[in-house]
């Protein structure tokens, strides 16, 4: 299966989430207006804001699909980190809301007592999410998508919000005003901690950051083919979830283009059965 066909799998997963927040978010607002909680309109509030990034990765992944043009010679992988990028920044803001509201209750000592329904709504809501989460992830790692993977982050810390919401009205039904605000301040670190380890992913990504192991792994293999007397210099950059490679090595300088040729050949087959890489640039130089 090729890269656009995992693309095109990894689609499925943002469609979940959409689906999930539209839902939820109806379910939520409305519950939250007859049972008079506070905390379960917040988190409905916050799943319509995450229905805007799930539609953002889900852009990202519909345009990363999108063959190489006279504009874009090595494809649109990158429009998937870019996505993730965008979903870091709407959980970042809904982060910070979270913690906002929490000193604001914590200032005006606001006392609620929500009907038990809106605690139930908010717990039914985590174990839905969760179960997104647990979709979004698995299908992330098969089709290697960092923009799914994001929104499978995005999908846990909304169980969060929804476990903090729950605990806050429990508490307010045995007079446990404090768990409400203190909920919502772990809850909010948690968004922000997740939030900002995407937005590191991403940024690192797009400039052109590599994992160094990833290199010495590679470069110990290629070290090994026949004919390759010394690997010179490996590099190594991400679009979407593709690796792309540049290689340079050092070959017996009597050797024909045919036969140096060839050793390319094995290099590239050994990067694409061992390490998945489709795309490597190898640069053939002779060895004194």
């Amino acid at each position: 299966m090729d890269h656009a066909d995992n693309l095109k799998r990894g689609e499925k997963g943002a469609w979940v989430s959409i689906f999930a927040y539209i839902i939820l978010s109806v379910v939520k607002l409305l519950v939250a207006y007859v049972g008079s909680s506070a905390a379960l309109r917040a988190d409905g509030l916050n799943n319509l804001t995450d229905v805007v990034a799930s539609i953002a990765v889900l852009i990202g992944l519909k345009i990363s699909r999108k063959p190489p043009d006279e504009d874009h010679h090595y494809g649109h992988y990158r429009a998937e980190t870019v996505a993730s990028l965008f979903a870091a920044f709407i959980m970042t803001m809904v982060g910070f809301q979270v913690i906002v509201d929490t000193f604001s209750k914590i200032m005006t000592q606001e006392m609620t007592d929500p009907d038990m329904l809106t605690a139930w709504t908010a717990l039914g809501g985590a174990l839905i999410m969760y179960v997104v989460y647990r979709y979004n992830r698995s299908l992330a790692a098969k089709v290697g998508s960092s923009s799914l993977y994001a929104a499978a982050q995005d999908n846990r810390s909304d169980a969060l919000v929804s476990i903090g919401a729950f605990i806050g009205i429990i508490g307010a039904q045995f007079g446990l005003f404090w768990l409400d605000p203190l909920a919502g301040l772990i809850v909010g670190i948690i968004i922000c901690k997740t939030a900002w380890d995407i937005f590191v992913d991403s940024t690192h990504t797009l400039t052109d950051g590599f994992d160094k192991r990833q290199i010495s792994r590679i470069t110990g293999s290629i070290s090994k083919v026949q004919g390759v007397k010394k690997v010179v210099d490996v590099k190594g950059r991400i679009h979407g979830n593709q690796e792309f490679i540049d290689v340079t090595i050092l070959v017996n300088p009597e050797l024909n283009v045919r036969e140096s040729h060839a050793i390319t050949e094995q290099i590239e087959t050994l990067l694409r059965k061992k390490h998945n890489i489709t795309y490597a640039q190898i640069h053939i130089e002779p060895y004194e």
